[in-house]
């Protein structure tokens, strides 16, 4: 009989082949087995998942007792979401993140100075965005974990020098490592993907550019870039922030004026007051009655549900 397996499931399958620790292994193997259609041709499938489930709960009861361990490429997220830098050898991806954290970075015009992941902060207005630096995509120093490290990222930044001689073989090598891994070179899918022609403001970088775009025209739509631009840096920090998806609210106590420079809360899109309310303190979310919002250009203190729908900037005054 075949198994007849539902995206749901196959979906989460994905996850479980790319997870990096034994908690996101579970979490997606529970995925998995909540979703594998139940019936014959799928008990030996059952059986599996089960068994190694069995492992890996044992594996996180050793890690528990065991010291805390992290493999050395590991990066805490930190901030209102996770950007990777990755690219070919010397297409200026550490340059960039200079340019986007104002942060002194190992910069050299020879290859392979990042050797590590490098984590550094960007501020955009009043949020902070976490932007690691990646060792280059290539042949000779390639690591299992580093396309593991693109795919669970929120945006990924695939920077190519429109000037290197070996810019055809370099794209081709990069998109072959993404197809292996059902990466998309889109701002649709997760991560999201932007792919930047560095250098494109140098020499001949324009019509190179342009004759790299037209090359792979139909597999990705390429961003000109410089990342010693501060036009373009300023318009990719923009950028970055809109495809995390995120609203910042703020808050004030009842009565009370709104403080200068709050920091906000930083929600995912769709975000409603209960939300709001549970990410300040969850006692407020079980006693939360009502809201009172305030809105650019919109509303004034208007008294609004716990469901109602959040947006950027907006300041919210909780009644329990």
């Amino acid at each position: 009989m075949p198994a007849n397996l539902t995206p749901q499931y196959l979906d989460a399958e994905e996850k479980f082949k790319s997870a990096l620790t034994t908690a996101d292994k579970i979490q997606a193997l529970e995925e998995m087995m909540r979703t594998i259609p139940k019936h014959k041709g799928t008990e030996k499938m059952q059986a599996d998942l089960k068994r190694r489930m069995s492992e890996l709960k044992k594996e996180a009861q050793k890690k528990k007792s065991a010291p805390s361990q992290r493999p050395s490429w590991y990066v805490e997220r930190e901030g209102a979401g996770q950007v990777i830098v990755c690219g070919p050898p010397n297409a200026g991806k550490s340059q960039l993140v200079v340019s986007l954290t104002d942060v002194p970075a190992l910069v050299a015009d020879y290859p392979f100075t990042t050797r590590s992941p490098q984590p550094a902060m960007m501020r955009f207005e009043d949020v902070q965005i976490q932007i690691v630096d990646t060792p280059p995509l290539a042949r000779e120093i390639l690591e299992p974990w580093q396309l593991a490290m693109i795919k669970q990222a929120d945006v990924a930044l695939l920077v190519f020098d429109v000037n290197d001689p070996e810019l055809l073989d370099q794209t081709e090598y990069v998109l072959g490592l993404f197809a292996e891994r059902q990466i998309s070179l889109d701002a649709e899918s997760k991560p999201k993907v932007l792919v930047l022609g560095n250098k494109s403001d140098a020499g001949s970088g324009a019509d190179n550019f342009q004759v790299w775009a037209e090359l792979f025209q139909g597999r990705f739509r390429p961003i000109p870039f410089s990342a010693l631009d501060q036009a373009d840096s300023g318009k990719m920090k923009s950028e970055l922030f809109r495809l995390l998806e995120i609203v910042r609210v703020y808050t004030k106590a009842p009565g009370k004026k709104a403080e200068d420079n709050a920091t906000p809360f930083v929600l995912k899109k769709g975000a409603t007051v209960l939300d709001a309310a549970q990410a300040v303190h969850k006692d407020l979310a079980s006693n939360l009655k009502f809201a009172r919002l305030w809105r650019e250009g919109s509303y004034d203190g208007l008294m609004v549900e716990r469901t109602h729908e959040l947006q950027d900037r907006d300041l919210i005054e909780i009644h329990t």
